[in-house]
């Protein structure tokens, strides 16, 4: 039976006001010491704090019948993707006072009821310990912008048949993807 990696230490190699890098060294699960490369949101002060601190939120909105989508410009990957309202937790916050601030920031909408609040989820653990919160809300209000010049998102509500072509013809995140398929294929009661 394979034994499981441990980790050993790890060192910050690189720190700007989003994003930290780290190299961990960790034993693998044949005895041999390797290296791993993460990035983080957070400073971590020890090895235990890895992966151990919630960083953001990601709205799944609906009104009436639609689902909120958001065109995004992504720097990462320098296009378009279709992805759900996001963003980071400020000091202080909770999951639903982050939402609501993100929501607004992003599309100019209000939540006006909060269905769920699933428990964080990494976001790609192979490369990066980034935990966010999932928020299931009816949303409604007039769109407006109140990103920064850095951001370029044009939120819409898309129809099941309007969003299952999207999922066609379109880029999207992992998440937007899958909860846009579920609203697709969501059984009416």
């Amino acid at each position: 039976m394979k034994k499981i990696p441990i980790l050993n230490s790890m060192k910050k190699t690189r720190n700007t006001p989003y994003l930290k890098n780290y190299t961990l060294n960790y034993t693998n699960s044949i005895g041999n010491e390797k290296i791993y490369e993460i990035v983080s949101n957070f400073d971590h002060k020890s090895l235990n704090d890895i992966g151990s601190q919630v960083s953001g939120v990601a709205i799944a909105g609906r009104r009436d019948d639609q689902i909120l989508l958001c065109k995004e410009f992504r720097m990462g990957v320098n296009q378009f993707v279709y992805n759900l309202p996001a963003g980071h937790i400020e000091k202080g916050e909770d999951a639903e006072t982050c939402a609501r601030r993100e929501l607004y920031e992003e599309t100019g909408l209000s939540i006006m009821k909060i269905l769920d609040i699933l428990p964080p989820s990494y976001a790609a653990p192979d490369f990066s310990d980034i935990l966010s919160f999932t928020v299931f809300a009816q949303v409604d209000g007039e769109f407006s912008d109140h990103t920064g010049d850095d951001e370029w998102i044009e939120p819409g509500f898309y129809t099941r048949a309007q969003a299952a072509e999207l999922l066609k013809t379109s880029k999207f995140t992992i998440r937007a993807q899958l909860i846009t398929h579920s609203f697709i294929h969501e059984i009416k009661s």
